[in-house]
């Protein structure tokens, strides 16, 4: 079979999916004029990797397209609609990230609130020459309302590390409510403006979808304690980022955590960079070696499984395998 890979499948498995298979991996190209990308989508039997815009355009020039397995848990890079009209199957890897993301997510709620990258960079640049005042200081996060806004697999990781390891307060907001969570965590279930006025720690973890994009803006910082931080670490786009500049210039809340920006990467003259109470990550929330390879080891399973003829283990359009 010939499969395409996209920019970012570990090589191990690369080097595994070579042994059967013809394998030809693309990096930071232009998608849709790249002649030898083009070229080899136009025979493709499968594509593995993450953040290729899998739309119509590109599944009209992949006629033997079979499937494509995300290396990620989202998938809003594919038009399920179309992938599934065409008989073409989807996969993600779910639950491998979940614990991975879930500590990043705490690292940006005690790095913003103790101010650990501004402080270390004030280290590093030979500011410390005597005793810090209370200008330096940070806050606590021990003893705080988190709210998480989205209770799934990572949600329910976040509310673990807040109530067993920091005696938070949990607060979350979700389609449905999540017994387990209140169960073993304690956490409340509340609307999503109760969660926004109670939290100190605002914690986005949603998928993006067409109910979630743009579903943070201004009306919605405007609720915020003025002490609060906001942490994103779902996608950039369920931000208006915009409202959020104008919040932390107001100083409506008291800072933000982001792995994730409105375009990526992130454009040097974007406010966001140069203010001091807003730690920035370069989309890196399931980016450790070992969280990565298991990724793309699901992946190349998914996709593996797919080109025999069965259904794979995470198949995400599953009317495709149904109408077989």
């Amino acid at each position: 079979m010939n499969i395409l890979a996209f920019q970012r499948v570990e090589k191990p498995v690369l080097d595994q999916l070579k042994q059967n298979h013809t394998v030809r991996f693309f990096k930071n190209v232009d998608t849709t004029k790249d002649p030898e990308f083009l070229s080899f989508l136009n025979k493709a039997d499968g594509i593995i990797g993450l953040d290729l815009n899998v739309d119509q355009p590109l599944i009209n020039q992949a006629p033997n397209l079979k499937i494509v397995s995300n290396v990620s848990v989202g998938y809003n890079n594919l038009d399920i609609e179309t992938l599934t009209k065409r008989n073409i199957m989807a996969t993600n890897t779910p639950g491998i990230l979940t614990d991975t993301v879930a500590d990043m997510v705490f690292g940006l709620i005690l790095s913003t609130a103790r101010r650990l990258p501004e402080l270390d960079h004030y280290v590093k640049s030979g500011n410390w020459v005597e005793s810090l005042d209370s200008t330096h200081y940070g806050t606590d996060v021990h003893h705080k309302t988190v709210g998480i806004i989205g209770m799934g697999r990572i949600g329910l990781a976040i509310a673990q590390r807040a109530h067993h390891g920091f005696d938070m307060k949990v607060i979350y907001h979700s389609r449905t409510k999540k017994p387990e969570a209140e169960e073993r965590f304690q956490a409340r279930y509340a609307s999503l403006d109760e969660l926004l006025r109670e939290s100190d720690f605002v914690c986005l973890i949603t998928p993006l979808t067409k109910e979630t994009e743009r579903l943070i803006g201004k009306r919605e910082f405007s609720l915020m304690k003025n002490s609060a931080i906001f942490i994103n670490g779902s996608r950039g786009r369920t931000v208006v980022e915009e409202d959020l500049i104008q919040a932390l210039n107001h100083n409506e809340i008291a800072g933000a955590g982001l792995d994730v920006f409105e375009n990526e990467p992130i454009q040097l003259d974007n406010p966001l960079l140069q203010m001091k109470n807003v730690v920035t990550l370069p989309h890196i929330g399931s980016s450790t070696l070992e969280t990565e390879l298991a990724m793309s080891t699901l992946a190349a399973k998914n996709l593996q499984t797919g080109l025999e003829g069965k259904k794979p283990p995470n198949l995400i359009n599953s009317a495709v395998w149904d109408n077989k």
